[in-house]
């Protein structure tokens, strides 16, 4: 059985669930339209992607051949903004803080709701996200300094380049968090038992090895301090389509904006492995 059919097995539990749903509505309703890191910090959170069903078997390759930045939770149905699979009741035109909308490769707007844009062809991809280990590192006692200060993490462009499928092509795009050396250590061992939400770091250390030259200038999200005693840590990031959308220039599709991501009514610790990262 792979990782998709066993999640659509897993029972749900009945609190994760409430809780779900009343952030979820909070959100539907536009109560809240922030970024999404801190936020229900025990559900999983997904990035998404959605585009025209004529470039959905291209993107599924781009996933698979990029597990890494691509970790894929669930995949729609043309025309059906519902993710059973997720959680119950889950409408995808709604139920995010906020989307980007494409056009031939530039962004044309952020929308709170994309009912007025959504096509019958549109076929929905949910990627695995680096807020769902978040919690296993607090739980160790470890701080995430970007959560303590409110603000949504650290995203940079790397000169890592991705496996191109089809239009799909560009740098891999990657969050970083600042730790002391010890518990960069204890950061690594603990995400690489979450595989499907980007698992360990790809790099530790110096930014300019990966094609960062100023870490207080990030792509995406906010700025946080890397102290004296610090050194940074980077994670895979499930923002590297939108760079791949921008250089493909499709005609039109939407993603998640960076940081506000889709809640669900799975729990974090489900996606956990005791065997660690898969080779």
């Amino acid at each position: 059985m792979g990782f998709l059919d066993d999640l659509a097995t897993r029972r749900i539990d009945a609190d994760a669930q409430a809780l779900a749903r009343r952030v979820r509505g909070a959100i539907r309703r536009g109560e809240w339209t922030k970024h999404t890191s801190g936020l229900a910090d025990e559900l999983v959170q997904g990035n998404v992607v959605i585009l025209p069903q004529a470039l959905a078997d291209d993107f599924l390759l781009f996933c698979q051949r990029n597990p890494k930045p691509c970790p894929l939770l669930a995949l729609g149905r043309p025309g059906d903004p519902s993710l059973p699979g997720l959680g119950e009741g889950i409408d995808i035109r709604s139920d995010m803080p906020r989307y980007r909308v494409w056009r031939d490769g530039e962004l044309v707007g952020e929308p709170t709701d994309i009912a007025d844009v959504w096509r019958e062809d549109l076929v929905t991809f949910v990627i695995g996200c680096s807020f769902s280990f978040e919690q296993a590192l607090m739980d160790a006692g470890m701080r995430l300094r970007h959560v303590d200060e409110g603000r949504n993490v650290a995203m940079y462009r790397t000169h890592l380049a991705t496996a191109p499928a089809g239009p799909f092509a560009g740098p891999m795009v990657v969050s970083m968090r600042p730790f002391k050396a010890a518990d960069a250590a204890r950061a690594v061992e603990i995400t690489s038992r979450f595989p499907d939400v980007h698992g360990a770091p790809v790099h530790v250390g110096d930014p300019a090895a990966i094609g960062i030259h100023d870490l207080s200038r990030p792509d995406y999200g906010d700025a946080v301090a890397v102290l004296p005693d610090e050194v940074p840590v980077f994670w895979a990031c499930g923002v590297t389509p939108q760079a791949a959308i921008a250089q493909a220039r499709l005609p039109f599709c939407i993603t998640h904006a960076p940081g506000a991501m889709l809640i669900t009514d799975l729990l974090n610790q489900q996606l956990a492995s005791e065997q660690g990262e898969r080779p």
